[in-house]
């Protein structure tokens, strides 16, 4: 019974956290990708599609690297509140890596995706998985 109760305990712990990394992705960009990605759906219209393609690969990539160092900082942690701290700081971590990103290439990536580059939100989808294993990897004792 106390396995599930601490299941439980960490499940209510990381969920939130979850999104609460999702809320600050949104927020840290000046495009909604939820926006994008709801104007998708007009096949119509190949610049809305392909950005829309291009904020769920952005926004998706995010999640994974997120869920990433949230499941390495449940195995490792020594508590809720450690849990916690390696949350924000993988959350942290995957916005940096999204400015940098910004910073160091020839192109705009906050012009590129809600133009409909989809290979641009590949690329971050990528960057974004990459950094969520290395953070990951980097959480232990």
């Amino acid at each position: 019974m106390s396995s599930i109760v601490n299941f439980l305990i960490y499940l209510v712990v990381t969920v939130p956290l979850l999104g609460v990394g999702i809320v600050f992705f949104i927020f840290t960009t000046p495009y909604s990708e939820f926006q994008l990605i709801r104007e998708g759906g007009q096949v119509d219209d190949p610049v809305k599609t392909g950005a829309a393609r291009a904020a769920a690969f952005d926004l998706g990539g995010k999640m994974l690297g997120q869920t990433l160092v949230l499941a390495s900082a449940v195995y490792h942690s020594v508590g809720l509140l450690d849990l916690i701290v390696w949350g924000l700081v993988g959350i942290a971590f995957q916005i940096i890596v999204f400015y940098l990103f910004e910073l160091l290439t020839p192109f705009k990536v906050v012009k590129e995706i809600p133009n409909g580059n989809v290979a641009v939100g590949q690329f971050s989808f990528i960057l974004s998985l990459v950094t969520g294993i290395l953070m990951a990897s980097l959480i232990s004792y």
